[in-house]
């Protein structure tokens, strides 16, 4: 591994590369600490410490914490990452977007790209006069106002700030995935986690100094977070590899010897995002009904609560549906079938066409059971862990995924970049 970075390194691009991720992630970093204008921050705070399992705190860890803190980046780019997922589910349902994605190569993912910024303004539009509206009839368990001095200015302020910082985060992704090291977007949302990490373990090592918890729970979490990492390693990284056959072939006077390859469909296709829905879907009534004072819509509240045990089997169920939702969405075995036979391929012992489908659609749906599976673990056992060692476990379910991911994604990416500057030397010196 050392011997790894210190070839990265050796590469003058890639330290300019990486020397400009840092900057600006810096900057990312710099605008969490600068909060919005017009708020208590102290109320604020007292204020957030009542919502932890409701929306606003699953919204708040894609943030990196800007959202409790309410600083410049609170909707940090989530209105870009639900615009994105709307648009490729957009992408599925509208004729006119499938043709652009499929036929019209740069110029339709360019135009792909631009409806999504589009949208991703409309959605940081709406969220921003959501929270600027919201935050003004807010007040903390003390009593204390978090906006003392609202109104309409407060409001435009608000909006402004919120979207301006929003289209400023979606700037600073694309400048890092074109002159950084690439996954800008995954970048952010990877470092406003991890920055979360040190102030978690110190809290967790403090609490272990004065009793609260035991040193069996501390060694316990430490484990199971080991081996969350590796479960979510093995699962990412692992496909199937459907083995597919090139034919011969005469251009003219030239012949092309045909060949072997594979066709790698990943064990978890659809990554963190079924974990993402599922968890909207049941967190939204949670949130919704505890601000209903009313007998029954606290006890339908605590139904919704993550320890209980209808919540979990919903909380699975809806994580088996949206991988397979999703699974279908990104991998389409006809479309998939077509291009194999447009390409002169097969799979050896499988006819072109229908029954290349089938096979397709029979591997595809194995897989996506056994992403379901293992998504289901990663998203409920932390939970129940976590109440048998009794201590407060910070890197399971969504966290676990992301950071794991977006590490294991850029490793490879760097390792490509790499691997290409090894040919590209070699290609010289043989010339």
């Amino acid at each position: 591994m050392v011997e790894y970075i210190k070839q990265l390194f050796s590469l003058e691009d890639f330290r300019k590369r990486f020397l400009y991720t840092l900057f600006m992630l810096a900057i990312y970093r710099l605008g969490s600490h600068i909060p919005l204008p017009g708020i208590d921050t102290q109320a604020l705070q007292e204020f957030f410490k009542t919502f932890e399992g409701t929306i606003f705190y699953l919204y708040d860890i894609f943030s990196g914490g800007n959202l409790g803190r309410m600083t410049l980046f609170a909707l940090g780019v989530m209105p870009y990452i639900s615009a994105s997922i709307m648009m490729q589910l957009l992408t599925v349902a509208v004729p006119e977007l499938q043709r652009l994605a499929k036929e019209e190569g740069d110029y339709g993912r360019y135009k792909i790209n631009q409806y999504t910024r589009y949208l991703t303004l409309f959605v940081a539009l709406v969220q921003s006069i959501g929270i600027a509206v919201w935050l003004q009839g807010q007040v903390s368990p003390k009593g204390t106002p978090i906006v003392p001095e609202g109104g309409l200015l407060f409001s435009i302020t608000t909006v402004i700030a919120l979207i301006s910082s929003t289209m400023f985060l979606v700037w600073v992704g694309d400048r890092i995935t074109e002159k950084g090291i690439g996954n800008g977007m995954s970048l952010l949302i990877f470092a406003g986690i991890v920055a979360g990490f040190p102030s978690a373990f110190i809290r967790l090592v403090d609490m272990l100094r004065v009793g609260d918890v035991s040193p069996f729970a501390f060694v316990g979490a430490l484990i199971f977070v080991v081996a969350v990492i590796v479960g979510i390693v093995f699962i990412q990284e692992a496909e199937r590899r459907i083995p597919i056959q090139y034919p011969r072939r005469q251009v003219g006077r030239q012949e092309i010897v045909g060949g072997s390859s594979y066709l790698p469909i990943k064990i978890n296709p659809a990554g963190v995002i079924p974990i993402i829905f599922a968890q909207s879907l049941l967190i939204i009534p949670s949130t919704v009904l505890g601000f209903i004072q009313h007998p029954i819509a606290r006890a339908m509240h605590d139904a919704f609560n993550p320890t209980t045990l209808p919540y979990n089997l919903l909380y699975i169920t809806f994580i088996i549906f949206f991988t397979y939702f999703y699974t279908a969405v990104l991998i389409n075995p006809v479309d998939v079938a077509d291009n194999l036979k447009k390409a002169g391929a097969f799979i050896p012992g499988v006819r072109p066409g229908h029954d290349t489908q089938k096979l397709l659609e029979y591997t595809v749906n194995r897989l996506a059971f056994i992403g379901a599976l293992f998504l289901s673990v990663v998203a409920v056992v932390p939970i129940f862990i976590s109440l048998w060692l009794k201590a407060p476990f910070y890197f399971g379910g969504t966290t676990a995924l992301i950071v794991v991911g977006v590490a294991l994604d850029t490793m490879n990416k760097l390792e490509a970049q790499l691997l290409q500057r090894r040919y590209t030397r070699y290609g010289r010196k043989i010339k």
